[in-house]
């Protein structure tokens, strides 16, 4: 497509890619710049969430005051109902020497402490370990079966597991035998569909049930510790299983975005395969090595979408997205969130934590992560978008492929950028956020790329090219 000037007629001379054409009408047609979807906003289509960004998450009538029971046992992913999800990976412990990970707990010991953030195995997983066992002859690693076995050594392990098979569809009561107890503990220990569990499921100040605990209700250096927890648990499940060839890492909030429970989870899933979205950017990459810091970061700001930044990190109002949609770019040399700094980690954190907080716990979304495969030929930055689900696809977008997306990229950006500003002045976000207006928008940011890694950015600090003049000036 040729590019269009500020008029919207198209240049007959230019050939850089639009991917943002607004139309006389006032209707915004985008075009996703790796993927290649089709996306239009329709003036009188577009509708505001809520009073700020978002409604809320349950029907108000329905709340009622909460009780000491609501806060550890709402769903079977609360603190008081530990033994109702499968074998614990990890956990993550607050103590006073700082968080402290414990891997491995046996059942009589999970009561012990508690979780700031558990990793559990998916009672029903995308990608069973009967896949690669059949598929790829993947065994047990040995450690992980001495775990096994160890866990199966006292009666309150054997009970757990033995309740587990029940409610994976077994008769309540009947008994399970030791070999059909043993099969499912090896899908549970060497699983690769994880679950990383937070503590509430109601947010901390909350008096009510319909007051629910989210990303963005977390406070900063909890979020963080969210982030990393999650990331060592898909390092540990690309080291585990040498078939694996990428790990997917999404979370699913409330219901109408995929929420089996409304309480805050991510779920890692390991595949055999790189994933259509992977191997489509892979082609864009190897055609354009810069592609993301040209089609993605730098589009947006030369269109003034872009939302926050701080050190080691930008995010804007996405584009070409069937739902409203905010993309977080890691500015890190590495390609992996597992190769990151804690400065980096913690930059990345920091937005995505913003921008949840931004929209609130009321509005369902997904997250996704967006990373390097460790066998791809090509750099790529690690990226997170956050996708408010806010619209049903229907019978037009399945026809034409031309999807409707209610809230465009500008009208994103006021709505965000302005309760980003009202969080900042109420302390609720971290420190070191530019937002909106304020950000310095540098081109090529994204340092994944070499070839652009160690040009000189006009915001260093660099020696003045002129020494200090006086005088009048001569012909």
């Amino acid at each position: 497509m040729p590019a269009l000037p500020a008029d919207g007629v198209p240049h007959p001379l230019l050939g850089a890619p639009v991917f943002l054409q607004r139309m006389a009408d006032g209707t915004l047609k985008q075009i996703n710049p790796f993927t290649g979807t089709q996306v239009w906003t329709v003036p009188g289509r577009a509708r505001r969430p809520g009073a700020r960004v978002g409604g809320p998450a349950t029907d108000p009538a329905d709340a009622r005051p909460l009780t000491p029971a609501d806060r550890t046992g709402a769903c079977a992913f609360c603190s008081g109902r530990y033994l109702e999800t499968p074998p614990e990976r990890a956990r993550l412990v607050a103590g006073p020497q700082g968080e402290r990970m414990i891997r491995h707990l046996r059942a009589d010991h999970v009561f012990d402490t508690v979780a700031e953030f558990r990793r559990i195995p998916n009672l029903f997983e995308i990608v069973s370990f009967d896949y690669w066992r059949l598929n790829y002859g993947h065994r047990l690693p040995d450690s992980l079966r001495e775990t096994m076995l160890d866990y199966l050594s006292t009666e309150a392990g054997r009970r757990h597991l033995d309740d587990l098979v029940r409610r994976r569809g077994g008769e309540p009561g009947a008994h399970v035998s030791e070999a059909d107890r043993l099969d499912h503990a090896t899908g549970f220990f060497g699983s690769g569909h994880d679950v990383i569990v937070a503590r509430r499921h109601y947010a901390q100040d909350a008096t009510v049930t319909s007051a629910l605990a989210s990303s963005g209700t977390l406070t900063p250096d909890e979020h963080d510790s969210y982030l990393r927890f999650t990331i060592d648990a898909q390092r540990d499940l690309y080291a585990a299983n040498r078939y694996v060839r990428y790990v997917a890492v999404f979370q699913n909030w409330l219901r109408p975005a995929g929420a089996s429970f409304d309480h805050l989870h991510k779920q890692l899933v390991a595949i055999d395969e790189r994933g259509v979205q992977a191997e489509l950017e892979i082609q864009r990459a190897r055609a354009n090595p810069n592609v993301y810091n040209e089609f993605a970061v730098d589009y947006a700001a030369y269109h003034n979408l872009t939302v926050a930044e701080n050190e080691h990190a930008v995010a804007f109002a996405g584009f070409g997205h069937r739902y409203p949609t905010l993309e977080i770019f890691s500015r890190s040399e590495r390609p992996q969130p597992w190769l990151h700094s804690r400065a980096e980690l913690r930059g990345m954190s920091d937005l995505i934590h913003a921008l949840h907080a931004a929209a609130g716990p009321d509005v369902p979304c997904n997250e996704e992560w967006h990373h390097k495969p460790p066998d791809a030929d090509v750099p790529m930055p690690w990226r997170v978008l956050i996708k408010w689900r806010l619209s049903t696809i229907a019978g037009f977008e399945g026809g034409t492929k031309i999807y409707l997306n209610t809230i465009d990229p500008p009208t994103l950006r006021d709505m965000v950028t302005q309760e980003l500003f009202r969080l900042r002045a109420n302390g609720s976000i971290a420190d070191g956020i530019r937002i909106g207006p304020e950000c310095a928008c540098v081109p090529n940011s994204l340092r994944y790329n070499p070839a652009v890694r160690r040009t000189a950015r006009p915001d260093a600090a660099f020696p003045p090219l002129y020494g200090p003049t006086s005088g009048n000036a001569s012909s």
